[in-house]
């Protein structure tokens, strides 16, 4: 698995589970570590404590016994006492004379051939030669731990007269039971907190990642078409406020840039539009020329069929005249809107006037009052209603029953008109161009109706908008502001 390709809230997340794991890891690591140095040195102490204990007892012997306190007389001084003395602190004890030969001993007859006869040299060195006179061994036999304490037995003058041997076996299974159940507390004390740092660490991954998320959405959306929103988030961090900031800032570029880009556009618009004026007066002034060059060569004012003949050049005449007309009138009432001059009228009635012009009966018109009063210019508005209707009634196709439906409600401050069809629609490829000058889908026209429309809502502070699906029709959505 490759860690950089992760995601920054799981890396944040698995982050902090490993972290309560190491945790645990370690905790119980320096609970076993200083359980063996607790155990160690509870037997040292433990066994220091036996020693002093039967020392003390060995003394008390010393002093009541009626023989005399030499090595010769050790074992009948302990001949029964030392059975005692072991007894009484539940630990054996062997005395050797101060030449390492064993003189008496605790432990029964039959296990003897288990005891040191013999004091080890080194042993006897070490005692003579240091000054706490002591000696401790350290030895395994059958997997068990054994510590043989070595000191000497005084007379009432301190002088050694024997040599104390005290086997002391390491019994480990109390504690080790206390560390197991140690364990699994602690087993259970950190599966509860790994529980919780799985909760804790979702939730503060799902925190810090928030606001980055935030930005990646909006990073995401920015389009060089539209109005991009800032992004606003409250409480953020330093490194998030920068970032945030540097993106507002790049969107506020980015407008600009799209103001600039889209003056450019129309500009281009507009002298491709101009190029297309040009073409569409040229087509029918070649055969006006063609008609008068050959009325001019033809003409004769005896033929009999004079009057036929002129007035069959005029018509032609008449006929590209029309068509020059109608291409300046589209130019003209796309590029020269007249003054507004807003009164204060019925928008209901307004628009059933504009509607008036169509007998179609599946236009249907509704609103939600029989009167909506707001500011507006009369012949505008008509305009737009008009262009709506019509771009709807040659959207539909012909084998489709049509139905139009033209809505009028008021929202809040706003005038809303909604022109709906069952026409084809408009595809995801087209929907940037609709508004655009010259841009149409039909064989006739000059695409110049909906930029028009668009053109006069903007002048009166409104929008304009649609929703499409192909094949199954468009709404256009007209807001604008009562009160301009």
């Amino acid at each position: 698995m490759n860690v950089k390709k992760l995601s920054l809230r799981t890396r944040i997340f698995l982050g902090m589970i490993l972290l309560v794991l190491l945790a645990s890891i370690l905790i119980a690591i320096v609970a076993i570590y200083q359980y063996k140095e607790e155990t160690r040195d509870y037997h040292i102490q433990r066994l220091e404590r036996k020693e002093t204990a039967i020392q003390s007892h060995i003394d008390y012997v010393l002093k009541e016994t009626s023989y005399p306190v030499v090595t010769e007389k050790i074992p009948l001084i302990f001949k029964d006492e030392i059975y005692k003395i072991a007894a009484v602190h539940s630990l054996q004890l062997n005395i050797y004379d101060l030449d390492g030969s064993l003189l008496k001993t605790s432990r029964a007859s039959f296990t003897l051939d288990t005891i040191q006869i013999c004091i080890k040299s080194e042993i006897l060195n070490t005692l003579s030669n240091t000054a706490e006179h002591k000696y401790i061994e350290k030895s395994k036999e059958n997997g068990e731990t054994f510590q043989s304490s070595y000191t000497y037995i005084t007379d009432l003058k301190f002088k050694p007269i024997a040599i104390l041997n005290l086997p002391y076996l390491e019994n480990d299974e109390f504690l080790s039971k206390e560390l197991n159940a140690f364990l699994v507390r602690l087993f259970y004390a950190y599966s509860f907190v790994l529980l919780m740092a799985v909760i804790i660490a979702f939730f503060l991954s799902t925190y810090i990642t928030k606001s980055l998320k935030t930005i990646s959405d909006k990073i995401n959306s920015t389009r060089l078409e539209k109005r991009n929103e800032k992004i606003e988030i409250r409480d953020a961090s330093e490194e998030i406020s920068k970032l945030v900031s540097s993106y507002n800032s790049m969107i506020d570029e980015l407008e600009e840039s799209a103001v600039k880009l889209a003056t450019s556009e129309r500009e281009q618009a507009w002298r491709e539009m101009a190029k297309q004026v040009a073409h569409e007066i040229k087509n029918p002034l070649t055969p006006m020329r063609l008609t008068v060059q050959n009325f001019q060569r033809k003409f004769d004012p005896n033929d009999v069929d004079i009057h036929k003949k002129v007035d069959e050049y005029s018509k032609t005449l008449i006929q590209q005249i029309d068509t020059m007309s109608s291409i300046a009138s589209a130019f003209s009432n796309f590029a020269k809107m007249p003054a507004q001059q807003n009164e204060t009228l019925n928008v209901v009635k307004i628009v059933k006037l504009a509607l008036d012009i169509f007998n179609e009966a599946y236009i249907v018109f509704t609103s939600d009052s029989e009167e909506i009063i707001a500011k507006f210019d009369r012949t505008q508005l008509i305009r737009v209603v008009t262009n709506l209707v019509k771009n709807s009634i040659q959207a539909i196709p012909e084998k489709t029953e049509p139905k139009i439906s033209v809505h009028v409600k008021s929202l809040n401050n706003d005038v809303v008109i909604t022109v709906s069809d069952n026409g084809v629609g408009v595809s995801d490829e087209n929907k940037y161009k609709v508004f655009e000058p010259k841009f149409t889908t039909k064989s006739s026209g000059m695409g110049l109706g909906l930029a028009m429309v668009k053109n006069i809502v903007e002048m009166q502070h409104g929008t304009i908008s649609f929703i499409s699906k192909p094949n199954q029709g468009t709404i256009f959505k007209v807001t604008i502001p009562k009160v301009n």
